[in-house]
């Protein structure tokens, strides 16, 4: 049996684009793994005190066999692979390419370095709009509401138009 997956994908240096279309692909590559969904990119300003760049958002709904650890090992494969040095980048800082595992079907999961579903997930629009486009009826553990209730909550509280 696959288990449903939600990744959110940013990057906000070099060909942003051509780094987004390229992790999509990656996505794809991941064994024992189908790319289902991909959402259209959105271009957000950055979160956090650091003045940077602009990001390209987007977010994929995938199935895998892989165990939620397994697969965060796997995105963060794609993240070196596309020059991000986690060991040395400032938090909130700029980054060639940043994949969260957002949701892993209906699992809470806190572990060091894993939680799932993604602790700020339901506080950002860069993360809900294009999460919305592949995933809306997904239920988020713990919050047990769907991804599309939760955008459109978040954009009231927040005052944004659809």
């Amino acid at each position: 049996m696959t288990y449903p997956a939600c990744i959110a994908l940013g990057s906000n240096l070099g060909d942003r684009r051509a780094t987004i279309i390229s992790a999509f692909d990656a996505l794809a590559q991941i064994p024992s793994t189908t790319l289902d969904a991909r959402s259209e990119l959105v271009e957000t300003e950055p979160v956090g005190p650091i003045d940077q760049p602009s990001y390209l958002n987007a977010a994929a709904l995938i199935h895998t066999l892989l165990t939620p650890r397994d697969l965060l090992d796997a995105l963060f494969l794609i993240e070196r692979d596309h020059h991000r040095n986690r060991a040395h980048e400032q938090r909130w800082g700029p980054r060639t390419l940043d994949l969260d595992l957002l949701l892993y079907d209906d699992k809470r999961i806190e572990e060091p370095g894993l939680t799932v579903p993604h602790p700020r997930l339901h506080e950002r629009l860069f993360v809900l709009e294009p999460l919305a486009q592949v995933a809306p009826g997904m239920v988020v553990p713990g919050l047990e509401r769907s991804v599309a209730d939760l955008l459109a909550k978040l954009r009231d509280t927040e005052g944004v138009n659809q």
